[in-house]
């Protein structure tokens, strides 16, 4: 059995070993801290009209993020009553989770080596989603793509949102060190 404080996940060792040093020669960095690395992954489900008609539908929504993030995920609520949509405040509308460290990298290795290959006609990911700060954006249609939700209990299939932080300056820092980790651009 692996011991926890000795286990390093395998793309952060690799972010170690090999990925620093190609961005410190790529960039021509004179400082250690100006490399940029991942700071965290937040990943969001947003059930929508689903969550207005069914309030289980939002906590279906936490247990299958809880079960793809490997930690617990929360509820989101509505911060504003809308009527046109029949939103209350307080109302619960999907689930959210933001993974730091070892379980950061633990889910960027699953989503890049197992989930991306799954997903239907897949021909890599924009590599226009940059925010202009060195933070990446994107949305899967179908989280039944990742291995650890089982398709036979799925009530229904949602759309994860995920959102990669690094502590890149520019986009093109951002992208070059996402290219590192295998980020299967189109463009």
């Amino acid at each position: 059995m692996l011991d926890a404080e000795t286990y390093i996940p395998r793309l952060r060792q690799q972010y170690r070993d090999v990925i620093r040093p190609a961005l410190k020669e790529e960039f021509g960095y004179t400082n250690e801290m100006q490399i940029p690395a991942l700071e965290k992954i937040v990943l969001n489900i947003g059930c929508g009209a689903e969550a207005v008609k069914d309030s289980k539908k939002a906590k279906s929504a936490q247990e299958d993020l809880t079960m793809i993030a490997g930690q617990r995920a929360v509820v989101t609520k509505a911060k504003k009553s809308i009527a046109g949509f029949r939103v209350r405040e307080g109302m619960p509308l999907g689930a959210k989770v933001t993974l730091r460290n070892m379980r950061m990298y633990e889910f960027l290795d699953r989503l890049v080596t197992i989930a991306m290959p799954r997903i239907r006609d897949f021909r890599g990911v924009s590599g226009k989603s940059f925010d202009g700060r060195g933070n990446y954006a994107l949305g899967i249609k179908e989280h039944i793509v990742f291995p650890e939700i089982e398709y036979d209990k799925v009530d229904e299939v949602w759309g994860i949102d995920i959102i990669i932080a690094t502590t890149a300056k520019t986009d093109a820092e951002a992208k070059a060190l996402l290219k590192h980790f295998n980020m299967p651009f189109n463009s």
